[in-house]
């Protein structure tokens, strides 16, 4: 059976040169490589935010991830850690988010689920229960599952090794069945 195109090393090597590439024309101010930028990260960034933060606030949280990747594009030394670096500001920004709003208090997931609606509900407690998981865990998870990236995109997009996404993908998966069973305490 032929390998998939986006698992051959060579293709992922040309993507992460592509992405340093357009990442190098950002910060030399090209708004238009850093279109194609947002574009290319927007699921990454979308899905780490929602592993850790209320869903009523990801759209705003995205917004100022860009914005600040923007504004401090020129500190990056090495383009070729755009998404390790774009992820590192993802969760930074959802621990202030936490930080400045610790006083208050919210549910773990905020979804507005009709009783009437049973997908709906399955999908918010299918959310809440991988938000419950380690973040590592959850980050994973949430890439794969709800943003629909593989194991060598999360890898790429993020900056880990493969094979630490594949660790995470099966622990994580391990973790969230116990927890829709009902086996975990």
């Amino acid at each position: 059976m032929p390998v998939p195109a986006a698992r051959k090393p060579e293709i992922a090597a040309a993507g992460r040169r592509d992405h340093a590439d357009l990442a190098a024309r950002a910060a030399q101010g090209d708004r238009d490589a850093f279109g194609q930028l947002i574009r290319i990260y927007a699921p990454m960034v979308h899905g780490i935010l929602l592993a850790r933060a209320p869903v009523s606030e990801v759209r705003d949280l995205m917004q100022d991830v860009f914005t600040l990747a923007l504004e401090r594009l020129g500190t990056l030394r090495e383009t070729d850690a755009f998404g390790g670096w774009l992820a590192m500001i993802a969760r930074n920004r959802t621990t202030d988010f936490h930080r400045r709003n610790s006083h208050r208090r919210t549910a773990p997931l905020e979804v507005d689920v009709p009783v009437s609606d049973p997908d709906r509900a399955q999908v918010g407690e299918l959310l809440a229960a991988i938000r419950s998981l380690p973040e590592t865990y959850a980050e994973t998870l949430m890439l794969r599952l709800v943003q629909g990236m593989s194991g060598p995109e999360i890898a790429e997009r993020v900056g880990m090794k493969p094979e630490s996404v594949r660790v995470n993908l099966h622990r994580g998966m391990a973790m969230l069945r116990e927890k829709l069973r009902g086996d975990d305490p």
